[in-house]
């Protein structure tokens, strides 16, 4: 896929289609943004450019070079990834090593460090070097979640190319596009920052149970408490669906955030669109204020969990908030 038949992101897509037309390579770019907004996407269609046979503008996507780029085995692209949780210093000594020599083809070697931002400040030290003085021709990607999340040293050195949130209306409309759920599709593009991340929390099995878990939970608590808590034991704890209780409390602050667009007439905005009607006729058992307090306590309940409380006491002890009031 070339860089023009990526979704959205168009500042960064016009800054490299305008590199590749007037032939100004840099040798390193930062590729700055939150997980999901098309970073890794981007740099890809970049370096499939910069190798494809045609030569012009954006790639091709047909020709040998594009192909492997697409089958992720191209000779002259390196990718690191973080080892563990940091980009390690060996790590970057073999990428040097790789890249001193001569490229299989022609042209450009490509290296793409994605979660630059922890790297080690040996391994930034090692790459800054290799920055200074890069072989020619060798265009490095990095890829972290904004400019200030990399040393300054080695920000001084890329060019910044600055990706974006997608608006969720147009994240919203792909999916559905694509055939995708119009409820999942909603529910995802207000959980996840971009299309890529949608898409794949769209996909996952277990996405549609656990929305219909929090519209059970969103009904019975706090009027039939007890049996909120035992739903939570039988159809969360006792289930696969233990593994993401995160993202139930997030949909969980959706859902409470729902009774306040129905008391403030943006039913349209609504993720749980099918119970628009309940919604409406039980905003009104609370003030905002107190459902603004309700989405904070389940937003809260939900940080707790990264970091490292369990899950189940995070999740009980925000059912019992919400019916203390």
């Amino acid at each position: 896929m070339g860089i023009q038949q990526l979704h959205g992101q168009d500042r960064a897509k016009a800054l490299l289609l305008n590199a590749l037309a007037s032939k100004r390579i840099a040798h390193a770019y930062l590729f700055a943004g939150p997980a999901g907004s098309g970073r890794s996407e981007m740099a890809n269609a970049f370096a499939q450019a910069l190798f494809c046979e045609r030569g012009g503008n954006d790639a091709c996507g047909e020709c040998l070079e594009c192909r492997k780029v697409l089958h992720g085995n191209h000779p002259d692209l390196h990718v690191i990834t973080p080892d563990g949780a940091t980009v390690k210093i060996e790590q970057i000594r073999t990428l040097q090593r790789e890249l001193s020599y001569r490229s299989v083809g022609s042209g450009y070697k490509v290296y793409i460090i994605e979660g630059a931002e922890t790297m080690t400040v040996q391994a930034s030290n090692s790459l800054l070097k290799f920055l200074e003085e890069p072989p020619s021709p060798v265009v490095a990607i990095l890829l972290a979640p904004s400019a200030q999340a990399v040393l300054p040293t080695i920000l001084s050195r890329t060019q910044l190319v600055s990706f974006v949130p997608g608006d969720r209306d147009t994240l919203e409309k792909s999916l559905i596009q694509e055939g995708k759920s119009q409820l999942l599709a909603r529910a995802a593009v207000n959980l996840a920052s971009g299309l890529g991340s949608s898409r794949k929390l769209v996909e996952e099995n277990w996405f549609a149970d656990i929305r219909n878990v929090v519209i059970q939970l969103g009904k019975e608590n706090p009027s039939r408490f007890t049996a909120s808590l035992l739903q939570a034991q039988q159809q969360v704890f006792k289930t696969d669906l233990s593994d993401h209780v995160e993202i139930l409390l997030q949909l969980l602050a959706l859902w409470y955030r729902d009774m306040i667009y129905a008391m403030t007439d943006r039913q349209s905005q609504m993720v749980f669109l099918d119970q628009a009607d309940w919604i409406s006729k039980t905003a009104w058992s609370r003030s905002i204020q107190s459902w603004v307090t309700v989405m904070e306590s389940a937003l809260t309940a939900a940080r707790r969990i990264k970091a490292h409380v369990a899950p189940q006491l995070a999740l009980e002890q925000f059912l019992v908030n919400v019916r203390e009031g």
